[in-house]
């Protein structure tokens, strides 16, 4: 009978594949919420990255991007939110469970251990969210978190929806406005320029300074951070000057930061001077993480002329002391609008910024098809929330008292 010895197959393991990393995209639940967190062309970004993409149906089309797009470019349609959140090693997301308090806990159940997830979850606003995420061992990004630092602008999703919201504020101004905004010179007459302020003159203030400025009006910004001052008037806009010491108002990354109430109480002092003298009024200032100060009161409001416009898009509470989130009330003849998801009503191209924030994020984090966490890394460390079951980041720990 012949004899077989053991059998030496000779394999180079470097050359078996690996199975690629599950990117999965799924349709936002958090009512009115119309974008989309990966568009189709940034598919080709991932799958060089060797990544595997999966999309729910109808994932897109709120966005303006049908199902067909996303196939044409490389990504698997799903046909149910369980099946994308199941075939997912990183979910993607636009608001995450921080952002979508309500409809975010239906898929807690879905979520696994060893799953990541990467949006927008306010875990500064809301931290308790991100430690629900990390009981269940779910790795959590967040994109509010990026650091604001010049090789991470590409990857900055608040600068981008910002930009968003600053443009769609003044089209909302104008359309709820009673008079136009430019100088016209007519047969019956010239009509005067609308006059604008922008309070906070971060992203979303210049962004609105920039768009009310090509549609004719008179603008000026106010900000507590005096590097503000050449930024306004680069864009034509004039700069509110205010006698107070400014300085010490920008916190790290060019926010603005909590001031005490002595300050807040005479800069609105000054503000009603200034305020009275306006036909719309746009704010803009938040600090991260915190409630929005209170700068228009509603004896400002009341000294503004009847048909006056406040369009308030300050998170968390708002920036005028009557604006009621996602609702117009007028007082005093002076319409207040408080919108809270003004990105969403221009979800093509918001998707489009986000997409790109997100694609050139993961290539920063995706070595050899996996993600990779190097916590020397001051985007990674700064970014990352949740970890082998734990908080790990420290600020979002302060939040949560720990």
């Amino acid at each position: 009978m012949p004899q077989f010895g053991p059998v030496t197959l000779n394999i180079d393991i470097s050359s078996v594949a690996s199975p690629a990393m599950k990117i999965a995209v799924v349709k936002e639940t958090f009512p009115g919420e119309r974008r989309v967190a990966l568009v189709p062309n940034a598919i080709p970004v991932l799958t060089k990255l060797g990544l595997e993409v999966f999309v729910e149906s109808g994932a897109g089309v709120s966005a303006g991007f049908p199902d067909a797009l996303y196939v044409e470019r490389g990504a698997t349609i799903v046909s149910t939110r369980a099946a994308a959140i199941a075939a997912a090693d990183c979910l993607l997301q636009v608001r995450a469970l921080g952002t979508n308090p309500v409809a975010g806990q239906n898929d807690l159940p879905l979520l696994r251990a060893g799953q990541t997830v990467i949006g927008m979850c306010e875990p500064l606003w809301n931290p308790a969210a991100a430690r629900q995420l990390a009981e269940r061992s779910v790795t959590l990004l967040a994109l509010e978190l990026i650091p604001r630092i010049t090789r991470a602008q590409s990857m900055d999703v608040l600068s981008s929806m910002a930009t968003v919201s600053g443009y769609r504020a003044v089209l909302l101004a104008a359309s709820t406005l009673v008079k136009m905004f430019p100088m016209m010179t007519t047969a019956a007459g010239t009509i005067t320029p609308a006059k604008v302020l922008i309070v906070g003159a971060g992203v979303a203030g210049l962004q609105a300074i920039a768009t009310a400025r090509r549609l004719g009006a008179v603008v000026s910004a106010y900000d507590v951070r005096s590097a503000a001052k050449e930024q306004v008037q680069s864009l034509g806009g004039k700069f509110v000057e205010m006698p107070l010491e400014t300085g010490a108002a920008e916190g790290a990354g060019g926010y603005a930061q909590v001031m005490d109430e002595a300050f807040y109480r005479r800069q609105r002092e000054l503000m009603t001077r200034v305020v009275a003298e306006q036909d719309v009024v746009i704010t803009t200032a938040a600090v991260p993480g915190k409630k929005a100060p209170v700068l228009i009161t509603a004896p400002m409001v009341e000294g503004m002329p009847p048909g006056s416009v406040i369009i308030d898009i300050a998170e968390r509470g708002g920036n005028c002391e009557l604006t009621k989130p996602d609702e117009t009330i007028v007082h005093g003849g002076v319409t207040i609008l408080g919108p809270s998801n003004l990105a969403s009503d221009s979800a093509f191209h918001a998707s489009q910024m986000y997409a790109k924030n997100m694609t050139t994020l993961l290539t920063h984090l995706v070595k050899d098809g996996a993600l990779h966490f190097d916590m020397t890394d001051e985007i990674t460390r700064e970014t990352l929330v949740a970890r082998d079951s734990r908080i790990v980041n420290p600020r979002v720990l302060a939040a949560l008292n720990v």
